[in-house]
C-alpha cells in the first residue's frame, strides 16, 4: 500500500489529538461566554489557571456575574486567591450582589475574610435585609414571693456585617437573653407584677446592651409565654422546716442518752454501794464473836441491842406511806 496514503491520516489524527488538548486545557467556550458578557480575559490567562489548579468554571462566572451587576471591586487575581485560601468563590460573589442590591456596604476584603472565618457571608447578608427571628428555650427564674416563672421569648436579630469576624453567635444571644430574663423576674417583688406587665422584661433586657461584641443587632425582644411553676419559697421554707426538727430530735435523742448514761452510772454506784453495805453487814456477826470472847459484849447487851433494832424496824414500818393497794384503816 502507498505510504502517502497514511500521512493524511496521521495528520487528521494529530489534528484531533491537538484540538481535544486544546479545548481540555484552554476552555474556548467558556472564553467567548465571557468576551460576550463584557468581561475582559485572555485565552492565555484561562490556561494559566488550569497551571495553577484554579477551575476557570469557577473563576469565570463569578467574573461574569460581578459584571453584569456592577461590582467593579471583583478581580480575577482577587476570585483565585480566595479559592486558592479554600474560599467559597461564587457564595461571596453572590454576597456581593446582594449587598450592592440592598445598598448594604461590603467590600470584597470583609466578603472573603467573612467566608474565611467559617461563616455564610450570603445568609449574613440576607439576613440584614431580612431580620431573623430566634426562639428561646423556657428560661426558668424566681420572684421575690417565691413563685416561679417560666419564659419564653422571641429575639429578632439582624446580621452585623462589621462584627461577623470575630463576633460571637446565637448562642451567646440566647445566654444573654435568658441572663437577663433571670434578672429582671428575680428583681420583682411580686410574680403577679410580671404577669401583669410582660413587656417590662424585654424592656428592661433591652436596656442592657446584649448583642455587643456580637455578630448580631438585636432589634426586638418580646416574650410569648409566661407560665407559673412551684412555689419554690414554700418547698424550701419546708425544707427549713423539717431541717429544724430533724436537728430538734437529734438533740433530744442526744440528752435522752446522756440521762439514761447518767441514770446508769447512779445505778453502777447505788450497786457498789449496797454491796460495800453487805461486806460491812457481813463483818458485824465476826465482830460480835470477838466482842463475846473478849468479854467485851455480855448476852443482856447482846438482847438490848436486838430489842433497839426491832424497835427501829418497827418505826421504819409504821413511818412507811401506804401503798395504793394497802387496805386503809377504818375511820374511828
Amino acid at each position: 500500500m502507498d505510504p502517502s496514503f497514511f500521512l493524511p491520516a496521521a495528520l487528521v489524527v494529530g489534528g484531533i489529538i491537538l484540538l481535544v488538548l486544546f479545548f481540555h486545557y484552554v476552555p474556548f467556550f467558556l472564553w467567548l461566554s465571557a468576551k460576550v458578557s463584557g468581561v475582559n480575559i485572555s485565552l492565555v490567562q484561562l490556561f494559566l489557571m488550569r497551571i495553577r489548579n484554579v477551575p476557570p468554571y469557577i473563576i469565570v462566572p463569578g467574573l461574569i456575574e460581578a459584571h453584569k451587576a456592577g461590582v467593579t471591586t471583583v478581580s480575577r487575581d482577587g476570585l483565585e486567591a480566595h479559592y486558592l485560601a479554600k474560599g467559597n468563590v461564587l457564595n461571596v460573589v453572590h454576597a456581593l450582589v446582594s449587598a450592592s442590591k440592598a445598598n448594604i456596604e461590603l467590600p470584597f476584603q470583609a466578603a472573603t475574610a467573612i467566608d474565611l472565618a467559617g461563616r455564610n457571608v450570603l445568609e449574613a447578608v440576607q439576613m440584614s435585609v431580612n431580620p431573623k427571628v430566634i426562639d428561646t428555650p423556657p428560661v426558668t427564674a424566681m420572684a421575690k414571693d417565691g413563685i416561679q416563672l417560666i419564659a419564653k421569648a422571641r429575639v429578632t436579630v439582624r446580621a452585623n456585617i462589621r462584627q461577623l469576624v470575630g463576633g460571637a453567635g446565637e448562642e451567646t444571644i440566647l445566654a444573654r437573653v435568658g441572663e437577663g430574663i433571670v434578672s429582671s423576674i428575680g428583681s420583682a417583688e411580686s410574680h403577679k407584677t410580671v404577669l401583669e406587665n410582660p413587656d417590662s422584661i424585654s424592656k428592661l433586657v433591652l436596656r442592657k446592651g446584649l448583642d455587643a461584641g456580637t455578630a448580631f443587632e438585636i432589634l426586638s425582644i418580646d416574650i410569648a409565654d409566661i407560665d407559673i411553676g412551684k412555689n419554690i419559697g414554700a418547698v424550701l421554707q419546708m425544707d427549713q422546716a423539717n431541717a429544724d426538727k430533724n436537728i430538734a430530735q437529734a438533740k433530744a435523742e442526744e440528752r435522752r442518752a446522756m440521762a439514761v448514761a447518767l441514770e446508769q452510772e447512779m445505778k453502777a454506784k447505788a450497786q457498789e454501794a449496797r454491796a460495800k453495805v453487805i461486806e460491812a453487814e457481813a463483818e458485824v456477826p465476826k465482830a460480835m464473836a470477838e466482842a463475846f470472847r473478849s468479854g467485851n459484849l455480855g448476852i443482856m447487851d447482846y438482847y438490848r441491842m436486838k430489842n433497839i433494832e426491832a424497835d427501829t424496824s418497827m418505826r421504819e414500818t409504821i413511818a412507811k406511806p401506804l401503798s395504793p393497794n394497802a387496805e386503809q384503816p377504818l375511820a374511828k
